[in-house]
């Protein structure tokens, strides 16, 4: 506890400063980058909810054939966060590359997300399908914290390929409109130098 307690700011640190840049090559945009990490803690927060609902105060204890223990295994959380995180910025990479794309073509943000999200839709959903299928088989095992690691990671992809790529995402780029592609001029300055394109 006391090394995860240490150690776990700095993990955060890195890999949120790491996304945002990674983001922001892609897009030339602060604000797309900041939205995303914003949207992933809905998925990983619901995640973590049921993980506690289920396992801590023991519910489906019956449906899921395990004997309840008030509590979460200590590294459970910490490797959740982490999958789940790298799963939900890659179907977020696979919307925004589309729109992006589209964006820069010269089309309106509103047509942008309306086409990236039908051109990348069912690929994100057959990419969390098979997901789905992998991680179900976990919650099938013996050993508790590998059924945890499995409900956690199912609901984590269920709802973020659903509630958040495939509505949330799209809503607030839509409403958002021109905002999204926001950067002070330096940082424009520097997309256009170091920026990731097709």
């Amino acid at each position: 506890m006391d090394a995860l307690v240490d150690r776990a700011p700095w993990a955060a640190a890195t890999v949120v400063l790491a996304t945002f840049v990674l983001l922001f090559l892609m897009t030339g945009s602060v604000v797309v980058p900041i939205k995303a990490l914003l949207m992933n803690v809905v998925s990983l927060g619901a995640s973590l909810g049921v993980l506690v609902w289920v396992f801590q105060d023991g519910h489906l204890s019956g449906l899921l054939d395990f004997d309840p223990v008030g509590a979460l295994e200590v590294s459970i959380p910490v490797l959740v966060l982490a999958f789940a995180f790298g799963l939900s910025m890659d179907y977020e990479v696979f919307l925004l590359s589309r729109i992006v794309e589209l964006h820069e073509q010269g089309r309106p943000t509103d047509e942008a997300v309306r086409l990236g999200l039908q051109r990348s839709g069912r690929i994100i959903t057959s990419a969390a399908l098979l997901m789905v299928i992998v991680f179900s088989g976990f919650i099938l095992a013996q050993i508790l914290a590998v059924k945890q690691t499995g409900v956690a990671l199912v609901v984590a992809i269920v709802i973020d390929a659903t509630l958040v790529r495939m509505l949330l995402v799209p809503a607030t780029m839509s409403v958002l409109g021109e905002w999204n592609w926001w950067a002070p001029r330096w940082m424009k300055r520097a997309h256009s130098r170091f920026g990731i394109t097709e």
